[in-house]
């Protein structure tokens, strides 16, 4: 710098005031400390390199540009007290998500059947859903589902059925001997089997008439609740009905794989934990929540090998698949014609637009019905995405509820004097 730059400055910076006070909370330590962490960068910790490779290559890209990472294995680590690789298992009470349960009683010529349902009693004046669940599964499928449905319905009530050979509900033989498979599950069976278990209910709870109800299927459940509205058994109570995950078309086509795909599964379970852990390792259930509570009323224990000891070996399925094969086609014949002829409101939720047959894409462009897709979602919809699901079904309940609608005065009526 030359002299007379030097000068120049020293003009220019004598014209500047003075430099201002601390202030009288910062001393002078603190200060030189700011001025410190001002003045200089300090340098960032080297990241510590991951196991693998790739993960070396990007904490090396991170640090180059001056981001900071969390480290990755402190990030994802397990709670303290948990070995690797472990995680919940234990099996969920239905207490947690349905208030009571029933059995009731119906006897017939050949046999007597006590249906099981778990319920929660809607509030005054409050909708009723009825819910069925699909082929080999049970009532506690729709457990997170009723629960997030109250949730945005809290005056609803929820009743949540086993089928006949499924779950708690038991056959007997006119003897009082409880029946054992191959069960009679043809569509028929099973529609009025609904039909008796909503219509029991009634009656032991002196209901002088049914509430407004929707009715809710999911999978084999799905063509039940169809052909109950479709043949009107419920009467006009019946707003509307919901169909999960399951046509007509698709529905015939999976049938030609279905044994193929039961060859596949465990015959039994060391326990039911192992029995959640399958579900959730093979992806059929995505909800590890709704795995711990549906799965275990799927199984049960058998005696010791050799003995007669109860619930000491294996655990199997509750239901026989394989054995229920002749009904398969019964099931599902006719489902798109009853889906789109059957009076009330009507809603199909899929996990993927692929599933719609010819008739239910006319009907869908005829605007006949409520179509939602949701397209991360595995079979189970209600189980993988319960939140998700009772929202629409929340909807379409508010969208076909005749309780809320205002009619305008007739013509006649406003032509009377007081209207003048």
């Amino acid at each position: 710098m030359s002299d007379l730059q030097r000068s120049f400055a020293k003009v220019k910076l004598a014209g500047l005031p003075a430099e201002p006070p601390l202030p009288p909370n910062v001393t002078v330590e603190e200060n030189q400390f700011a001025e410190e962490d001002t003045d200089e960068l300090q340098a960032l910790p080297e990241p510590e390199q991951d196991e693998d490779s790739s993960s070396a290559s990007s904490a090396s890209s991170a640090s180059s540009t001056g981001t900071i990472r969390p480290n990755s294995k402190h990030l994802f680590a397990r709670p303290t007290g948990l070995s690797s690789g472990s995680r919940a298992l234990n099996p969920l009470p239905w207490t947690d998500y349905f208030t009571q349960e029933y059995y009731l009683e119906i006897v017939h010529p050949d046999e007597t059947v006590i249906h099981h349902a778990y319920v929660k009693l809607p509030g005054p004046k409050g909708p009723l859903f009825v819910l069925h669940h699909g082929a080999g599964s049970s009532g506690l499928s729709f457990a997170l589902f009723a629960a997030e449905l109250l949730k945005a319905l809290p005056n609803c009530g929820v009743v949540s059925v086993d089928a006949r050979g499924h779950g708690k509900t038991v056959v007997k033989t006119p003897n009082g001997e409880i029946k054992g498979e191959p069960y009679d599950l043809s569509l028929d069976v099973l529609s009025s089997d609904l039909t008796n278990t909503v219509k029991l209910l009634q009656a032991r709870l002196g209901w002088p008439e049914l509430p407004n109800m929707v009715l809710v299927g999911h999978s084999l459940g799905g063509p039940i609740v169809t052909d109950v509205a479709w043949k009107g058994t419920l009467g006009h109570s019946v707003l509307g009905y919901a169909v999960l995950d399951v046509v007509e078309g698709s529905a015939m086509d999976a049938l030609q794989k279905m044994n193929s795909y039961l060859a596949t599964r465990p015959k039994t379970f060391p326990s039911v934990a192992s029995g959640i852990d399958w579900h959730t390792r093979s992806r059929t259930l995505r909800n590890s929540t709704s795995a711990r509570i549906s799965v275990p009323s799927l199984l049960y224990q058998t005696p010791t090998s050799g003995t007669h000891l109860p619930g000491r070996g294996p655990w199997m399925w509750r239901t026989d698949l394989s054995v229920t094969e002749h009904y398969w086609e019964n099931w599902f014949t006719g489902l798109s014609r009853k889906f789109l002829e059957a009076k009330g409101g009507k809603l199909l939720i899929l996990a993927g637009t692929d599933r719609l047959d010819k008739e239910l894409m006319i009907g869908q462009m005829q605007g006949k019905y409520q179509l939602q897709v949701f397209p991360d979602a595995g079979h189970f919809i209600q189980e993988d995405q319960p939140a998700r699901t009772a929202m629409v079904v929340a909807d379409f309940y508010h969208r076909n509820d005749r309780s809320a609608l205002v009619l305008p005065p007739k013509v006649g009526e406003m032509l009377k004097p007081e209207h003048k």
